[in-house]
């Protein structure tokens, strides 16, 4: 899906039809320059796209593991923990390892952003459970 939808992300910035990334700034050069890397990479290489299916299946897994917290809260304190560093660690990686790969800036805001508003609501479970706790 990622190329769908940065073909479709294409459209939406008016550059769809655009064969190269040249002449184009901002966001319109750096999706251009994404989408070209990813045709060119399906053309030659299209089994990589496998690994974005186990990111993605990775992902629902992280999910799964957060059912126990549900279910069972009190017992089940260390998952919120793990999410919480999980959402801290997501900032150096992002600010240390994004630049060694080119990574644009502002995409790297974006990155953290997901550690930012991901912590907010383990940040609310937590204080729950110590109210739980105390009751």
């Amino acid at each position: 899906p990622l190329l769908w939808e940065l073909r479709l992300l294409s459209e939406w910035l008016g550059v769809g039809n655009a064969i190269s990334p040249e002449g184009h700034e901002g966001l319109r050069y750096w999706i251009l320059t994404v989408r070209h890397g990813l045709e060119d990479m399906y053309g030659s290489y299209p089994w990589i796209a496998y690994g974005t299916d186990w990111l993605a299946f990775g992902h629902l897994v992280i999910a799964g593991f957060f059912i126990g917290p549900l279910i069972h809260p009190q017992t089940s304190r260390s998952v919120i923990y793990t999410g919480i560093v999980a959402c801290v660690a997501v900032i150096p990686l992002a600010m240390i390892c994004g630049p060694i790969r080119g990574i644009p800036f502002w995409w790297r805001v974006i990155d953290c952003s997901f550690g930012v508003i991901g912590i907010i609501p383990l940040l609310y479970c937590l204080r729950q459970l110590k109210r739980m706790g105390a009751k």
